[in-house]
């Protein structure tokens, strides 16, 4: 079928790159509070400046120039806290510019889209995907004045990106906009300045391995002792040597923090973050290292025992479990979660969900199938149009979170990610999956449907159910009656076409040689039947 597109290979997702974890400081003295806060407007100021300049420098920054403003920062605070404000600076850009070209490839899809169904007549209807025109006068005017509004955003887009040139507010855009709508944002003036300035605040420190508990600035001894060096202007705040001031509270992380005291142990490299939680004025610690790559298991390891077949929706997961030959095996699981509430609510529901999953696929051994979503290019209005709920749904989904978060969890329990392809998934599940499946005392949705589509393409094994003709004999010398087409042969995953005509081998009525003879049929409606006679009566003996 020429309007499908191609399906790439399914691969097995690499581990993660780092490690992160959070504790609390509880039982923080005023005077640490105070010191806190000093510390982070102080640096947070200095990396304003840095980030201007690194602006100011466009593409024509290099190691000089980031050598030239790292020394400009040292005399200020310190050679460590200038390599680590620099860093996040450089950070900081790489993800600006890559949400540039991100955005300016949106722009160019709806361009595109625009321009396309502006040139058909209003109310053409679209054809092979496609979508058609207008549906009225005013729909194409008005996108017709969108085009280039799109236009004008699309030039300008690309020339700064020719002269290196971003746009990134320290603190967030949502919180700088919500400054002109308080009473929406439900905030005085006050709040929001306490938020902007917080928001604002730098205190971070990058790791060094060999130096004692792996970093020389935030230092967190295994007791959970932490002591932070202060910049050259307030070393008058120190309360102990070599101008460090020692918090009043003990730290200590639950969660890997096993590993995180056999690395501070041998003097290898952590990173720490400090932070403010406005909303729960509470002071937050987050310790991070990078390991070593996963070595990742081969597909045909991870296949031959059957794997778990996982659907991502916007609340639940739908996930079934396939055996090697690409069979669903015992009932189907769905696993809920709710996103709405505020962040850490939905990333608690997120964990909550993949927490069980992770421990249903480790009770049977086996590993867990994904699709590699990616929602970047299909939630835009103008490849929607009208359909406002559909782009509200898939942009509500928590595609990346999830990717990292299974990836990054399965890793810890050793449990192989396999992630495919997404396209026609959830289609041809339903179309061949689901009403096999259902019975009486089984109803799966479509979307469990679309978890046996993600699991027998995780497999090797094409989506569709084939049926073979029915054999002359019933021995089995003819071989399994359930064959699937391999994985060589093209079009394997196209719909069967329709041969029109019986589908059996025997002629069907009114279709034979002598179809049209009805006397020649021994039935009711013989015309011999109808014809008049009289039994010769027998003869009377004497």
């Amino acid at each position: 079928m020429g309007g499908l597109r191609d399906v790439a290979a399914p691969f097995v997702a690499p581990g993660p790159a780092g490690v992160a974890i959070r504790a609390g400081l509880n039982g923080l003295t005023g005077q640490d509070e105070e010191v806190l806060r000093l510390v982070g407007d102080l640096l947070g100021s200095l990396a304003s400046r840095d980030w201007k300049a690194r602006c100011a420098a466009g593409l024509d920054h290099d190691s000089d120039r980031w050598a030239q403003r790292k020394r400009a920062l040292t005399g200020q605070s310190s050679s460590r806290w200038a390599g680590s404000i620099t860093k996040a600076t450089h950070d900081q850009w790489a993800l600006a510019r890559r949400g540039q070209l991100a955005y300016i490839q949106s722009l160019e899809a709806g361009v595109h889209t625009i321009a396309r169904r502006l040139s058909l007549p209003v109310g053409a209807k679209g054809a092979r995907g496609l979508p058609g025109g207008y549906r009225s006068r005013q729909e194409w005017f008005a996108k017709s004045r969108r085009l280039c509004l799109l236009r004008e955003r699309l030039e300008r887009e690309r020339a700064d990106r020719e002269t290196g040139r971003v746009r990134v507010v320290r603190g967030g855009r949502k919180l700088l906009r919500n400054r002109h709508h308080l009473q929406a944002a439900r905030l005085t003036e006050a709040q929001w300045r306490v938020r902007w300035e917080a928001e604002r605040w730098f205190l971070a420190a990058d790791g060094e391995s060999g130096k004692r508990y792996g970093n020389e600035t935030v230092r967190v001894s295994p007791g959970g002792e932490v002591s932070i060096k202060l910049p050259a202007p307030l070393a008058a705040l120190a309360n102990a040597p070599h101008g460090r001031y020692v918090l009043a509270c003990q730290v200590g992380f639950r969660h890997r923090g096993q590993q995180w005291a056999d690395r501070i142990a041998a003097d290898r490299a952590v990173a720490y973050r400090i932070h403010y939680d406005i909303d729960r004025d509470r002071w937050y610690l987050t310790a991070s290292w990078q390991i070593p790559p996963v070595r990742t298991v081969p597909l045909e390891a991870v296949r031959s025992g059957g794997l778990i077949g996982v659907d991502t929706n916007a609340d639940h997961l739908a996930a079934w479990h396939l055996d090697s030959h690409g069979n669903p095996i015992g009932e189907p699981r769905r696993f809920d979660f709710d996103l709405s509430g505020c962040a850490s609510h939905r990333d608690a529901q997120v964990r909550h969900a993949l927490t069980r999953l992770l421990h249903w696929a480790q009770h049977h051994g086996v590993a867990i199938a994904v699709e590699d979503l990616d929602f970047a290019a299909e939630k835009t209005r103008e490849k929607h149009g009208r359909r406002k709920r559909f782009r509200k749904l898939i942009s509500g989904m928590p595609t990346a979170k999830l990717r990292a978060r299974l990836v990054s969890m399965a890793a810890e329990l050793g449990i192989p990610v396999v992630a495919v392809d997404p396209a026609y998934t959830s289609r041809w599940g339903a179309q061949h999956w689901q009403k096999p499946l259902t019975s009486d005392n089984r109803k799966p949705t479509r979307h469990h449907s679309a978890a046996v589509a993600i699991g027998r393409r995780a497999l090797g094994h094409p989506i569709r159910r084939r049926t073979p003709p029915p054999p002359q004999h019933r021995s089995d010398a003819v071989g399994h009656r359930s064959v699937q087409a391999a994985s060589g042969v093209p079009g394997r995953e196209e719909t069967r076409p329709r041969n029109p005509g019986p589908r059996t081998r025997s002629v069907g009525a009114g279709r034979g040689a002598k179809a049209g003879d009805q006397g020649a049929h021994n039935r009711s409606e013989h015309p011999a039947e109808h014809q008049s006679w009289n039994q010769d009566p027998l003869p009377l003996s004497q």
